[in-house]
């Protein structure tokens, strides 16, 4: 039987599931996933494997209209996935409105590659609305596989995986059969730290802090990490430290357990927090963060 491989992006919305999907369609987490929108800033790969397919999956930033540098690079990563795809997987779910970013599910009719639409959070629906979204969707993108499923509950990831392996074209895999993303730890230990700080802040601090990791240095035994939190104001600094330290000092201890867990090595974690007022607008500290060609 001919080998099946090919890149299957996933886009859509902000909050509608995307990086839930991914990590539940590859069996690890990946991207991380909070409440908050824009928790997704970079497009991250996770790869998996059947004896004769393999899928490259990709999830993306939710689709939003930029104010900022950041945002447009942003943006950028799901034009990108757009362009490159062999399989869009766009992703809607059970409340959000139909005519959100209206100009994307356009583009979704026009394109020359194979497009399946899951309708996540049907856990919080009910069989007469999930009935009249699929329809709906049908009658917007005619050509499109439209599975009804849940994330978050594990149901019908089947149907989507089988509508993907029937698509994939003939050919052979693009990463080793072992491989399960094109990230490295550095990446990962930075997500990690960055998750904890939009879980644990409020209002406009998670969007304004990036993550930077010094070292990252592999022991026989520990990861040694060395770990940079980027704010915008000195105020910001002051927030993110908290009194005597305690606020830094959580997120350290929540990142620190994760690492372990997911690394599945002992972790020494050191954090610091430094002012960079303009770092979701300058092209060099964007690159440097993995936001700029």
């Amino acid at each position: 039987m001919a080998h099946r491989s090919g890149f299957v992006n996933i886009i859509g919305n902000p909050n509608v599931g995307k990086s839930t999907l991914m990590n539940a369609l590859v069996g690890e987490k990946l991207s991380i996933v909070t409440a908050k929108a824009q928790t997704t800033r970079h497009r991250i790969m996770g790869i998996v494997n059947g004896d004769d397919w393999q899928i490259v999956y990709s999830d993306t930033p939710g689709i939003l209209k930029p104010n900022y540098r950041l945002q447009q690079n942003m943006m950028n990563f799901v034009d990108g996935a757009i362009g490159d795809a062999d399989i869009i997987l766009y992703v809607t779910d059970t409340v959000e409105k139909a005519d959100k970013n209206e100009e994307y599910v356009s583009r979704l009719k026009d394109l020359a590659c194979p497009v399946v639409i899951v309708i996540n959070k049907i856990d919080i629906s009910d069989q007469k609305k999930v009935t009249e979204l699929m329809e709906a969707w049908k009658e917007r993108v005619p050509e499109a596989v439209i599975i009804p499923a849940s994330a978050q509950e594990h149901f019908n990831l089947e149907s989507i995986l089988d509508a993907v392996v029937e698509r994939l074209p003939v050919c052979p895999p693009w990463f080793d059969k072992d491989a399960f993303t094109d990230k490295n730890l550095r990446f990962f230990a930075s997500e990690i730290i960055r998750e904890k700080i939009l879980l644990n802040y409020k209002e406009e601090i998670p969007y304004c802090c990036e993550v930077g990791i010094e070292s990252f240095k592999e022991g026989a035994e520990r990861y040694d990490i060395s770990a940079v939190i980027y704010v915008m104001r000195e105020s910001q600094k002051g927030i993110i430290i908290g009194r005597q330290g305690s606020a830094l000092k959580k997120v350290g201890t929540q990142s620190r357990m994760e690492m372990e867990d997911f690394f599945q090595k002992k972790v020494y974690l050191q954090m610091y927090v430094k002012v960079d007022p303009d770092w979701r607008e300058d092209k060099k500290e964007l690159r440097r963060f993995g936001y700029e060609e």
